[in-house]
């Protein structure tokens, strides 16, 4: 029928409407069903527990992706020509996971919603990077992110610092004479690092991580990493931003509370038995299971290598990675 919609634009639409659990039991159903007879890697992936269409009727019972699969295979949604390629960081000699992205301004979208459900406008804010290695590697979803970011805030002070550490000591200096509302976002060790030669009491300023230790031989806890960085900038919060090369979508924790967004969702597996979820909130740790509806194009329910607990108030840690997975650039961190 001439100007009918496509399936996959209406599911973009109603992805963004969630407002209520129901809405978004729905939308999962619809973008399960979506992706299963558009991906033949997840419907091969399917077919293999037996979980197809005709069995599956509640989120519950959706199959979710090993993570994996994005090291090895071309995980699509459709067929198309990526307008964006992402790839995950991790240590020397490993392999990267790779996204590929079909619809950047799905990915623009999600994460401008989010920022701005959590944080209000971007514009009232100075955005300062400090992500080295992120901008060394190249084709990080991260950086995609925070650039966007920095663009949107109209601040001329915004922008990225390499290692340029003296430049954002004095911008941090300044912004806190003028009360100039700032976020400071950067990879752990960056931060540490800084923290360290810089050591600045802040006002009117956000520091957030976004994990990453780079295989410092100093493991911490996240308890004393929240703690030694909330002593050297003197700030009562740390935030952090629970992001990953294979989705759209992100969470954000203050002192290591995650919330996410209404089209995304955390759920647990037992970590004997992947396709055993944890029903109760806080009754143990888990697996983590990802829920993303935004990342329609590529997979929407993803078995993360990630362990994790969740909370009947609706909010989520991240305790550690599991056992034997590969070390990533977000998770260096022994929690």
């Amino acid at each position: 029928m001439q100007g009918e919609i496509p399936k996959s634009e209406k599911l973009e639409e109603k992805v963004f409407s969630i407002s209520n659990e129901e809405m978004f039991h729905s939308i999962a159903l619809e973008v399960y069903h979506f992706q299963y007879s558009n991906n033949s890697i997840y419907r091969d992936y399917c077919n293999l527990l037996q979980k197809t269409p005709a069995t599956v009727s509640e989120v519950n019972q959706i199959p979710f992706l090993p993570i994996s699969f994005f090291k090895t295979h071309q995980v699509k949604t459709t067929t198309f020509d990526s307008q964006l390629i992402f790839q995950s960081s991790g240590t020397t000699g490993s392999v990267a996971s790779t996204h590929y992205v079909k619809n950047p301004e799905l990915y623009r979208e999600s994460f401008r919603r989010c920022f701005k459900h959590f944080y209000g406008p971007v514009e009232q804010y100075c955005i300062l990077g400090l992500l080295p290695s992120y901008l060394e590697r190249g084709q990080s979803s991260l950086v995609y992110m925070v650039n966007d970011m920095i663009e949107n805030t109209g601040q001329i002070d915004s922008g990225f610092y390499l290692y340029e550490l003296e430049a954002l000591y004095k911008t941090l200096q300044e912004h806190k004479k003028i009360g100039q509302k700032t976020i400071l976002i950067g990879v752990t060790y960056a931060l540490l690092d800084f923290a360290a030669q810089f050591p600045l009491l802040l006002t009117n300023t956000i520091v957030m991580e976004t994990g990453g230790m780079k295989g410092r031989k100093k493991e911490l806890t996240r308890t004393e990493l929240y703690t030694e960085l909330k002593k050297a900038f003197g700030v009562a919060e740390i935030h952090s931003e629970y992001g990953m090369t294979e989705l759209l979508s992100q969470a954000y924790a203050i002192n290591g509370f995650f919330r996410t967004p209404a089209w995304m969702k955390i759920l647990l597996r037992d970590e004997t038995d992947p396709l055993t979820l944890i029903s109760e909130p806080g009754s143990a740790s888990g697996a983590i299971n990802v829920i993303d509806l935004a990342n329609l194009y590529s997979c929407s329910f993803i078995a993360t290598e990630d362990i994790g607990k969740t909370h009947a108030e609706g909010y989520f840690e991240v305790l550690g990675r599991m056992d034997n997975s590969d070390i990533r650039g977000c998770s260096l961190l022994s929690f």
